[in-house]
């Protein structure tokens, strides 16, 4: 589903700001009615089996909360069910200027969310507002890990890393244009 969807070959300028030959925009298949689905079944099981004393999940937006509202959803009628948040690019400057939304606490036990590590960047952005704001980084739970390094700098800061899908196994399946 990523390869046929999500993954193209070319000359890309990733939000990193490298380029690269191979470009994964993720949410063309987590924001897929089947796509999430997928990705609920799938991402849940991985934070049960990694990250069992997960309270809430939730990452940067735009690209994690697909990932995170679909495995929230698959919780729902377990006796153990997580809650979703999404931490903004920046504070709000209206209203309670939040930069977590949604039913975050403090002492949450978190697992960040991620459409697509490259360079980890986006992770650590969430991961730095996530322990400022009194969370318990558990890990994090990327769809797909290109496997450029972003891996490594996530767990440079202790965060233990799992990917649903590597790079290395997306691009053998991509269709040809």
């Amino acid at each position: 589903m990523l390869a046929a969807r999500s993954a193209r070959r070319g000359d890309f300028v990733l939000a990193s700001g490298r380029r690269s030959t191979l470009y994964i925009d993720a949410r063309l298949t987590t924001m897929s009615p089947d796509g999430l689905a997928l990705i609920g079944q799938l991402g849940l099981a991985a934070v049960r089996e990694h990250f069992p004393q997960a309270t809430a999940i939730g990452g940067l937006t735009l690209g994690a909360d697909p990932v995170s509202y679909s495995i929230a959803r698959e919780s729902a009628g377990t006796t153990h069910p997580l809650r979703a948040f999404t931490v903004r690019k920046e504070a709000k400057a209206h209203g309670t200027g939040r930069l977590i939304e949604g039913p975050f606490q403090v002492g949450d036990r978190v697992v960040v969310i991620e459409d697509v590590i490259t360079t980890g960047g986006s992770a650590l952005r969430a991961i730095e507002a996530l322990r400022t704001a009194g969370a318990e980084i558990l890990g994090v739970l990327a769809v797909v890990d290109r496997e450029e390094g972003g891996r490594e700098a996530l767990e440079s800061t202790g965060a233990a890393v799992v990917s649903l899908a590597r790079a290395s196994e997306v691009v053998p399946l991509i269709p040809e244009a």
